[in-house]
């Protein structure tokens, strides 16, 4: 049930559908019937990994002499949704395919592209993005892992922490300060760590959460972990602040389509429950309360849509810039929040069992305002535009 009733939007076209009805039966027979699973091991089978990628869920916006199948960003929205739709927020995807292969298109040699990409659209590595440390968040001027030159290679040394796909990456593209004397943000350098072949590396605990249980989210430690000269993204050190900023709108997008996805999910489960559910005689939909709480969040719902439409279309064509992608985060991550608190409500008790999704969506939902760069980061960008 397509509770919003809105139309395709003007970018979604015939190879857009395709991969939609993909994903949607991949979601249905793959990770559907082991969520439970995976929620009480507290993480997914590697081996699902390899099955998505065999769908070509990996590599979809990854260009076909790299391996992939050459889509536009339209391909990470429509998977985006399904993850969605399909409860499977948990999963990584989102870091290994629309963050961190742009990373590795956009600003790595060609020599790291023909190497890389082909592999992160087989599933052969997972990727992560270690950026977060235990004293740097959304401030980036607070990195303190370094690296440090070393013949014709580098020493990396640090640590990181809530790093999606910690355990099950073998590519992790790490931030490091690179000019100690370089000031704030500036002098950053991002490195590409194969985990496979990294005397130095160690990972830490897989990290217990509020929500997102089957996400394997870690610490990582590296000591004097010795870097080869091509393990530097790109070919100049202390470009890594640019090329973090420039790729944190697609970033923030992306969580915003999360957003979105979840919202539509919860709207859908409980339109459902509350035409079966009955108290006092009469179905839960009948009572005029529940159908202006359903009818004020399909409104804003709906609207929250047709902007998410927008910039993917703007995205499609280069257009959407920090300040709207940091609107689409803000908005989407709080109405997420609200509107899954509110139908949680309106299943009452049972709500709050943990058998039922909208009790997960609810803990899943809460860490949206936080990673990606905080809300009120995201009230900042915006206002410099004033």
């Amino acid at each position: 049930m397509d509770v919003l009733n809105l139309p395709n939007p003007s970018w979604f076209r015939e190879e857009h559908q395709m991969i939609e009805e993909t994903a949607r039966s991949f979601f249905s027979k793959e990770f559907t019937p082991h969520l439970d699973r995976w929620s009480e091991a507290g993480v997914m089978d590697r081996e699902a990994w390899i099955k998505a990628a065999d769908a070509g869920l990996l590599g979809g916006t990854i260009p076909e002499e790299y391996g992939g199948s050459g889509g536009d960003f339209g391909f990470d929205a429509v998977i985006a949704r399904e993850q969605g739709l399909a409860g499977a927020d948990s999963w990584g995807w989102a870091i290994h395919t629309p963050i961190v292969a742009p990373y590795i298109l956009h600003y790595g040699t060609e020599e790291q592209k023909r190497y890389w990409l082909p592999k992160m659209a087989t599933g052969e590595f997972i990727a992560a993005l270690a950026m977060t440390e235990p004293g740097a968040g959304s401030d980036v001027q607070g990195i303190r892992t370094k690296a440090e030159r070393s013949g014709n290679g580098w020493v990396l040394n640090g640590s990181k922490t809530f790093i999606t796909n910690g355990q099950h990456a073998n590519l992790i593209v790490v931030a490091a300060k690179t000019d100690p004397n370089a000031p704030g943000a500036k002098g950053v350098s991002l490195f590409l760590v194969d985990t496979d072949n990294a005397p130095g590396f160690r990972r830490g605990r897989k990290l217990k959460k509020l929500g997102l249980d089957w996400a394997d989210t870690s610490e990582l430690f590296f000591d004097e972990m010795k870097l080869p000269a091509e393990a530097l993204l790109g070919a100049e050190p202390n470009q890594g602040f640019v090329q973090l900023m420039r790729s944190l709108p697609q970033e923030r997008l992306i969580i915003a389509l999360g957003g979105m996805a979840m919202i539509e999910r919860a709207l859908r489960l409980t339109i459902d429950y509350v035409k079966e559910r009955k108290a006092f005689g009469q179905r839960i939909i009948d009572f005029q309360n529940t159908q202006f709480q359903l009818a004020e969040m399909k409104t804003e719902a709906t609207m929250a849509k047709a902007f998410c439409d927008t910039l993917v279309a703007l995205h499609i064509e280069g257009k959407c810039d920090t300040v709207m992608a940091s609107m689409a985060k803000y908005k989407l991550t709080e109405l997420q929040n609200t509107v899954v608190d509110r139908c949680l409500q309106l299943f009452g008790g049972y709500g709050f069992m943990d058998e039922y999704p909208i009790s997960r969506m609810y803990r899943d939902a809460r860490i949206q305002p936080i990673y990606g760069g905080t809300n009120e980061i995201m009230k900042v960008l915006i206002a410099r535009s004033l």
